[in-house]
């Protein structure tokens, strides 16, 4: 039986942004993953078939891989999706939980009353970040290293991250039996909750850390170096994975997530990886045709006018646009629209002159004594 096609799988078009590739794995892995089908053979294998989608299709490297080659990029040692864990990708899709499937009940937790209750002995898992960086076009084009300093809850180093003081540790916790859950009944329902006095780790510190109070972190400033890749647009967002706050009790840290913010620029205009630049050029330059300097990201470049040229016409300069953020060889064009520049004031001769060729363009009923802004309506419209 044929392989299906990735994009299909997911139901999307083969031109899809990441957040819609990314919307309809979600919309997907939440309506087969296995805790909301129990026992249901046929939503487990659709759940693994929609996740080894996501894993092709959510990188930009091998979805350009697949694009050219389809299937057969990933046989015969090629990078491939095999051995990828489906919980795996729905935590990293969901910003959380834990692996297994124990990441999906907490996303449920309001509905269905509990998440998964896997690797509770090992801390809570810290929260994740958000940051904005600020960059200009010109570093958008060609990539850029930026220091990004935060404030976020470090690792204590008095108690290495654990919460207890020395030669203390952790007991099962009282309140829930160290199931982290505890139980409500409202009529013949039981309602199962993350157990407040753990907060779900299911253990408590029996002589907790004096300088973090056993919660095992501290605030503290902090700074990454986050790499910027050329072709980014305004309001993409990188990841750094495990740089949010550190968790509770030695649990893994959360990830640090940068918003670019890309500033306006006073030459062009960006439309994906297309730039757009407008040109003032003489009126003389744009009726005998010439030549005109045009600015680019990378310097300026000499373009052709010819003879007759009107307002408002745009011409192509090839390659001269954004790089591709999926592939960085491939670059957008420039394209320069002319406007044409009326002088506000003329001398003796050259508005002798203009007369001239106003009557000799059959232009006869002007008047000497009409402004030049008048005339030269009059002449282009």
């Amino acid at each position: 039986m044929p392989e299906k096609d990735y994009y299909e799988t997911l139901g999307v078009n083969r031109s899809a942004s990441d957040s819609e590739i990314k919307k309809a794995y979600r919309k997907l892995a939440v309506k087969f993953h296995p805790d909301k089908n129990p026992g249901d053979k046929n939503a487990e294998e659709k759940f693994k078939e929609i996740s080894a989608a996501f894993e092709i299709l959510k990188d930009p490297e091998k979805r350009n891989q697949y694009d050219q080659f389809g299937h057969d990029a990933f046989r015969g040692g090629r990078s491939s999706s095999q051995g990828v864990d489906p919980f795996d990708l729905f935590k990293d899709a969901f910003g959380g939980g834990g692996g297994g499937g124990g990441g999906f009940g907490s996303i449920f937790e309001d509905f269905f009353g509990g998440g998964g209750t896997s690797n509770q002995s090992e801390g809570t898992r810290g929260s994740d970040l958000r940051v904005s960086v600020e960059i200009t076009l010109e570093q958008a084009a060609i990539g850029v290293e930026k220091e990004i300093k935060y404030q976020r809850q470090t690792s204590c180093d008095s108690c290495s991250g654990s919460g207890a003081s020395e030669g203390s540790g952790k007991i099962m916790c009282s309140t829930c039996g160290g199931i982290g859950q505890v139980a409500t009944n409202q009529g013949f329902i039981s309602i199962r909750r993350t157990c407040p006095t753990c907060q779900g780790s299911g253990v408590t510190i029996e002589n907790p850390c004096k300088a973090c109070g056993g919660q095992g972190r501290l605030k503290s400033p902090d700074k990454v170096k986050v790499q910027i890749p050329p072709g980014v647009s305004d309001g993409n967002r990188l990841c750094s994975r495990g740089r949010g706050d550190a968790g509770a009790m030695g649990g893994t840290s959360g990830d640090l997530y940068v918003d670019v913010h890309i500033k306006e620029h006073s030459k062009f205009d960006r439309d994906e990886d297309d730039l757009f630049h407008d040109i003032l050029i003489p009126f003389t330059l744009a009726t005998l045709g010439g030549a005109v300097q045009v600015p680019t990201l990378q310097g300026k470049v000499t373009l052709k006018i010819p003879s007759g040229t009107q307002a408002n016409k745009t011409f192509r300069i090839k390659d001269k646009g954004m790089p591709n953020l999926r592939a960085p060889n491939r670059k957008g064009d420039l394209y320069a629209r002319t406007i044409i520049h009326i002088p506000p004031k003329l001398t003796k001769l050259q508005r002798e002159k203009l007369v001239e060729f106003a009557k000799a363009s059959g232009e006869e009923d002007l008047q000497a004594d009409e402004g030049f802004l008048d005339k030269a309506k009059r002449l282009f419209d």
